[in-house]
């Protein structure tokens, strides 16, 4: 339903922001310690957004990222795991470290994460490490690292209407230490694919 909202921000907490948007209208959108942190500092901004939908309730979760948000939709499709629990785990370790463990099978990874035991951990596994690694993110296991470089001109390029395994596969080749914005990896790759 929200894609994403932009606005300014009029109250931030740990886990929660109220972002009020040009028309006045204030959403109160839960976050994570991740966002969290990347948002601190700002007056305005834009999160990308969720709309959790219950009988009794409706709430907005919201991310500075894309991928971090990819990441929650994930999470919350493992039996067991709900909005909040998901949360608390996007709060607990980053989302490169959670893309990581899960794809390495690295269950020991959650036991820092309150309201994650074994059972859940091993679920979380068995249900999203092959969805991770059909993402193709790429992860760099050597050094825990990734760049939303990548992400974000994946993103483009698919709304651009170029084929997913196509713009992958350039994608992989292309060295994203190279470029400084997300523009200068979407023109690289366009002169490649047109």
């Amino acid at each position: 339903m929200y894609a994403y909202i932009k606005g300014k921000y009029t109250l931030k907490t740990p886990t929660e922001v109220y972002l009020e948007d040009k028309s006045g209208v204030a959403y109160l959108i839960n976050i994570s310690l991740n966002t969290f942190s990347k948002i601190e500092e700002e007056e305005e901004g834009l999160l990308y957004t969720y709309l959790n939908v219950k009988e009794d309730d409706l709430s907005l979760y919201g991310f500075k990222d894309l991928e971090e948000k990819r990441l929650f939709v994930h999470l919350i499709s493992v039996s067991g795991i709900g909005p909040n629990t998901a949360r608390i785990i996007l709060s607990s370790m980053p989302p490169i470290e959670i893309r990581t463990a899960i794809v390495t099978e690295n269950d020991i990874a959650f036991k820092k994460v309150k309201g994650v035991g074994p059972k859940t951990a091993k679920r979380l596994i068995l249900d999203l490490k092959d969805k991770l690694r059909k993402d193709d993110v790429e992860i760099d296991l050597t050094m825990g690292t990734t760049t939303g470089l990548r992400e974000e001109a994946l993103d483009a390029l698919l709304a651009l209407g170029f084929q997913k395994m196509k713009v992958n596969k350039l994608l992989n080749k292309m060295n994203m230490s190279e470029y400084d914005s997300v523009e200068g990896v979407i023109k690289a790759a366009l002169s490649q694919l047109t």
